[in-house]
């Protein structure tokens, strides 16, 4: 049985409880936590699992008017977020952590002019062409990942949005390769879009 890198662990759990930290104090995030609610992901070099990608048990929701923690960092905590970053590793090994958020009505236009802005790549996707039988396989962040290293001409964007579908709610998620900088890119993203909206 392979033994755990106890000190790789406590670096990965002490850089998610700092981004954490930035996400939790970010009123202007609040407007842009889904109704699914946010998860943060943070992934051992090399996982192939979700057991191998830490992120926040139940995810990140709204308390007391702030977004919040609902529970515990631990390794598999996520899904979907786990799967997609796992993904995106077989495009570029150095892409480890994500966080997802809302995208509200015209929100992924500005988003797209704030991205050109900053430089940073982004791609949307659109569930609507996802096949039928991706969604029934349960391959569906699979094929997300993959639509997003296409339409970003086969690198893997900083920021991949949709526009939702069936049962689907439109969201974004930012990438990058630990989550304290993703943390922090976030909230400035929050922050430039509710200073937009003024």
């Amino acid at each position: 049985m392979k033994q755990p890198d106890l000190a790789n662990e406590i670096d990965m759990f002490g850089r998610m409880m700092i981004a954490l930290d930035e996400i939790e104090v970010c009123r202007e995030l609040i407007p842009l936590i889904p109704e699914v609610r946010t998860n943060m992901v943070f992934a051992q070099p090399h996982a192939k699992n979700p057991d191998e990608v830490m992120a926040v048990d139940g995810r990140i929701t709204l308390i007391n008017g702030m977004p919040r923690a609902a529970g515990r960092v631990r390794f598999g905590a996520s899904g979907h977020m786990a799967r997609l970053i796992i993904e995106l590793m077989k495009t570029d090994p150095s892409i480890r952590a994500g966080i997802d958020f809302a995208n509200p009505s015209g929100f992924s236009d500005w988003l797209s002019g704030h991205c050109t802005q900053q430089g940073w790549v982004s791609a949307m996707i659109d569930r609507r062409t996802e096949p039928a039988e991706i969604r029934i396989a349960g391959s569906s962040m699979q094929w997300k990942a993959a639509e997003a290293v296409r339409a970003a001409g086969g690198r893997v964007p900083k920021i991949i949005c949709d526009a939702g579908g069936m049962g689907k709610e439109p969201v974004c998620i930012i990438v990058g390769n630990e989550p304290i900088g993703v943390a922090q890119d976030l909230c400035e993203i929050a922050r430039a879009y509710a200073h937009s909206l003024k």
